[in-house]
Parts: C-alpha cells; structure tokens; sequence
C-alpha cells in the first residue's frame, strides 16, 4: 500500500489519489471467482479494508502520543516512528485483523483440502456458489 505522502528530493509532495484512481493495470485483470461482480466487489473489500488498517495504526500512534505526552499536534503523528516493541505490537494486531477478515474464504480453502475434491469440481463449485 502506498503511503498518503511521498518524499522526493527530500521534501513531501502530495500524491495525486484522484489521477491515480483512473490509471488502469497494464495486463489482464485477475479472475479467481469467475464472476466480474463479485471480483469488483472483493477488490473494493479489500481496499477498505487497507485503509481501515492504515486508520487502526494511526488511532495507534495517537494513543501512544497521548499515553507518553498527554496532547499532541499534528506534526507529532506525522513524525511519529514506533519503536520495536509497538512495531512488533502493529504486527500482530494487522495479522489478527486481515485473519478476521479472511476467516471465510481461509475456512473454504480448508474444507476443500479435507475433502480432496477434484480441481474442477473445487472450480466449479466456487464459480457457482
């Protein structure tokens, strides 16, 4: 995920996210579901669910900035780098959230290696349900 500032030649400059969004992925577009629908609505799951993580660190660092200062400013949160054990922290917390996540489809994969199902019958049953 990109972040929301880049730095170039050692100053900030703000990424143009409304230009970004109607650039198009050179190459074919991934079908793992076999239905366009619901492969545009996974793809725009899976964004929100990017920036919801990126706003759970943000909340994170506010709430350490406040722990150890007790009032923050903006330029606080922007320059704010977590040490190793909140880093370790915001891992661990990114992972159980991306695992609530994809509990679901991590469950189907499961069921299918119990049951050893044909490929095309795994295939067929997913482009189906």
């Amino acid at each position: 995920m990109e972040r929301l500032w880049r730095m170039e030649t050692r100053r900030m400059t703000e990424i143009d996210w409304i230009a970004r969004a109607g650039t198009r992925a050179k190459g074919k577009r991934p079908d793992f579901l076999g239905d366009p629908i619901a492969e545009r609505m996974l793809s725009i799951l899976l964004a929100v669910a990017g920036e919801v993580s990126v706003l759970k660190e943000r909340l994170d660092t506010v709430e350490r900035l406040l722990e150890a200062k007790g009032t923050i400013c903006r330029e606080d949160i922007e320059t704010y780098a977590p040490d190793a054990d909140a880093a370790h922290a915001r891992g661990v917390m990114t992972k159980e959230y991306v695992g609530r996540i994809l509990r679901g489809m991590q469950q189907d994969m499961e069921s299918m290696q119990a049951a050893e199902k044909p490929l095309a019958d795994v295939s067929a049953d997913l482009r189906d349900s």
